[in-house]
């Protein structure tokens, strides 16, 4: 029941965000009281410092998966993107961007949960293109942290647009141009001759 809760206050805030969801919402969704949820979860700012706890430790293992099976810079940053393809095509936004949408409103702890989301991403992305510049597989005008701004910036722009607008298809041209300017020029000029 716990993780059933966990996943459908999840699936919740990344679509109405953290104060566009109530119990009542959880208790349609999942066929069970509002005291049963207390029982589990006695406040509103628990559950989601869990569901946000939950998110970010299925994200960090998502990212040790993504360097064991990719060797080469820019496929593991074309595998991140995927990660949040996978919101696109479910009409789900990033529970963190949800989150940073109210950051006025949010607790302390849930504040602080949601920029350490970000910050481990952009560590990620830093060091994966670090790697990658010094084995020549990316654009190496572009420093680590700006590389990782413009991954983690376009993705999370691009998730939340194509909700609207184009779903995959309309993600996949921002993914291709996230890897055309992260691409080394010669590499980029040699896709264009060719």
């Amino acid at each position: 029941m716990r993780n059933e809760l966990l996943t459908s206050a999840e699936g919740l805030i990344r679509r109405r965000g953290y104060s566009g969801f109530s119990y009542a919402d959880l208790s349609d969704r999942v066929g069970i009281r509002k005291a049963s949820i207390h029982y589990h979860f006695p406040t509103k700012e628990g559950l989601v410092a869990t569901v946000l706890q939950t998110y970010r430790d299925r994200y960090m293992g998502a990212l040790h998966r993504i360097e064991e099976n990719f060797g080469n810079a820019l496929d593991r940053i074309d595998a991140y993107g995927r990660l949040y393809l996978i919101g696109v095509d479910k009409g789900l936004g990033c529970l963190c961007a949800a989150l940073s949408s109210e950051l006025e409103i949010l607790p302390v702890d849930l504040r602080t949960g949601t920029v350490a989301f970000f910050r481990e991403h952009l560590a990620w992305i830093e060091k994966i293109y670090q790697v990658g510049r010094q084995n020549a597989e990316v654009n190496a005008s572009l420093d680590d942290l700006q590389a990782a701004r413009i991954v983690v910036s376009s993705l999370e722009g691009a998730l939340m647009i194509e909700r609207l607008l184009d779903g995959s298809a309309g993600f996949e041209i921002t993914m291709k141009a996230i890897r055309t300017s992260l691409s080394p020029p010669i590499l980029v000029n040699a896709t264009r001759a060719g």
